[in-house]
């Protein structure tokens, strides 16, 4: 453990000496200080292709992800009904009374909060 700790340091030590020595050159070299910009910029246009094909794939995938989800919904109901036909409603408890007790209890808080933001914006922003 000693050991890892020690390494662990003197490595990072020698990153910082490292990274140091490689900045100091940079700024008393142009032609290595292009180098490096171009490079770093290179990297990082290469970085965001990677970001923006990842975006797109998690961005499909919730696609799916919803579009399943309101399928099976769709599924679940009965679709018999004619339009014109009443249909008796009965109100019944979705939660236990201790979640919906909570849930009130959030929403108010919510409320609380959004009102207080508002109170801050508004003495942020006199006009």
């Amino acid at each position: 453990m000693n050991n890892n700790l020690t390494n662990l340091l003197q490595q990072g030590f020698r990153m910082t000496l490292g990274a140091t020595a490689s900045l100091v050159e940079t700024l008393q070299d142009p032609r290595k200080r292009t180098e490096n910009l171009s490079q770093i910029s290179s990297e990082l246009s290469n970085m965001a292709q990677e970001w923006v094909a990842k975006g797109e794939m998690t961005e499909q995938e919730a696609r799916d992800f919803v579009s399943n989800f309101l399928n099976q919904l769709r599924n679940q109901r009965p679709t018999t009904q004619t339009p014109n036909s009443t249909v008796p409603t009965t109100s019944t408890q979705v939660a236990p009374p201790e979640v919906q007790l909570d849930l009130q209890e959030l929403t108010a808080q919510l409320a609380a909060i959004r009102t207080e933001l508002e109170k801050l914006r508004n003495s942020d922003n006199p006009t």
